[in-house]
């Protein structure tokens, strides 16, 4: 049984979010409430509408039905005020990539009301922080996948949002920078921060998350603590169950047979 959440401890409510393209239906009435100060993961199989969810929820999609408040700020009834609040690494993020790393997080901001001077104090903490001392004066299209990964996150929490929504943020980012980029979001959460985070990883899930949602077919089959989720299990073992379990690989036996 999920324990009830106290509502006034709310910073992110999802409630009845649908969304559909064409005929099928993408997200179908998600419900997710993500506590203050909680690292909450959002998991499911390829197309199960995790992306979908975070886009809606960051104010990238528009849904065609339910509610998203952030602190109590309605996503979609006054997104200025509700977007102020929220630092975002979408899916497949396209950067301006011709400019240098710190032009990146100046543009970022200044678009976020900041004035130079702490935009530039506040990129250099970052830059330390991920270990981008020395790449600032290079081209972001020059960067690798993971340093790439790294500067957009950074530019995500430039104006210091009270919640970071991050889509695949582990994706393309080797183990060493993995563990400093957890470092550096579980300190935001100890300071008073929430992340929303979706990966494939279960077992960096499990680790770094308190609170969990496995969404499968755009619907929220489990979710409450880790330990609630996985009932005993792994995260992982609990995933394939909910998400239908492992494919047989019956049938190829033809891959043992010699082409000569």
């Amino acid at each position: 049984m999920v324990r009830d959440l106290d509502p006034n401890n709310i910073v992110l409510s999802i409630s009845g979010l649908t969304k559909k393209f064409g005929s099928k239906t993408a997200v179908a009435g998600v419900d997710i409430d993500v506590p203050l100060g909680s690292f909450y993961g959002i998991v499911g199989p390829n197309g199960a509408g995790k992306t979908t969810t975070l886009s809606m929820v960051t104010g990238l999609l528009r849904p065609d039905g339910g509610s998203i408040t952030v602190l109590d700020q309605d996503v979609w009834r006054d997104p200025a005020a509700a977007k102020r609040l929220i630092g975002v690494l979408p899916d497949r993020l396209r950067l301006f990539d011709r400019l240098t790393g710190r032009q990146l997080l100046y543009y970022s901001g200044t678009l976020r009301g900041l004035d130079a001077q702490t935009v530039s104090r506040r990129s250099d903490d970052l830059a330390v922080a991920f270990g981008l001392e020395d790449a600032l004066g290079r081209l972001v299209a020059d960067y690798s996948a993971g340093m790439t990964k790294k500067i957009a996150l950074a530019c995500a929490m430039i104006h210091s949002p009270r919640i970071l929504v991050l889509d695949e943020p582990f994706e393309s980012v080797d183990p060493v920078s993995a563990a400093n980029v957890v470092e550096i979001l579980q300190k935001y959460v100890a300071g008073g921060g929430t992340v929303v985070l979706s990966s494939h990883s279960m077992d960096m899930i499990q680790r770094v998350c308190d609170r969990v949602a496995i969404i499968v077919e755009g619907r929220v089959l489990s979710k409450g603590t880790v330990d609630q989720v996985r009932e005993g299990g792994t995260l992982e073992q609990r995933f394939v169950e909910l998400a239908g379990g492992r494919k047989s690989a019956e049938g190829m036996e033809w891959l043992l047979s010699s082409s000569d």
